[in-house]
């Protein structure tokens, strides 16, 4: 597969909302490793956090110095996540963006990034880095 939007996310950017908006400039946004081999992707079933909370491997950073268009108009940036002694068999195919609403059921997903250099990582109990391309994460064309 490739870098997607949650369909569910997509349709809220295009007016559909099942929950609240997400504003990635503002809100509390995480990052979480995914073991897709424990609950395989699905863009367009999962919605919020509780459907995928079992593949989930460590505990999900929430990302700092979000930017919107700092990169250039569209892209949505951020600094490095790193989680700690993460892990020691699991593989990581992907990332999981959401919003935390402190509610599994109401924080809603928002994209999977499975291009990442480095994915997909098998763990060995050490730290994992993720840092986003010198481009950003993503841009909305």
């Amino acid at each position: 597969m490739a870098d997607a939007w949650y369909v569910e996310q997509r349709n809220g950017m295009l007016g559909q909302w099942t929950h609240s908006y997400a504003d990635l400039n503002t809100d509390t946004i995480k990052v979480a490793l995914r073991d897709e081999g424990v609950t395989a992707l699905d863009l367009t079933t999962h919605v919020d956090l509780a459907d995928i909370s079992s593949s989930l491997v460590g505990t999900a950073q929430t990302i700092t110095s979000p930017t919107i268009g700092s990169v250039s108009a569209g892209t949505f940036d951020h600094a490095d996540a790193t989680w700690t002694a993460v892990g020691t068999s699991e593989t990581i195919e992907s990332l999981d963006y959401y919003k935390d609403s402190g509610v599994a059921s109401t924080s809603p997903l928002i994209m999977n990034i499975d291009s990442a250099t480095g994915l997909p990582l098998t763990l060995n109990g050490g730290n994992v880095t993720w840092s986003p391309n010198a481009s950003g994460v993503v841009t909305l064309n």
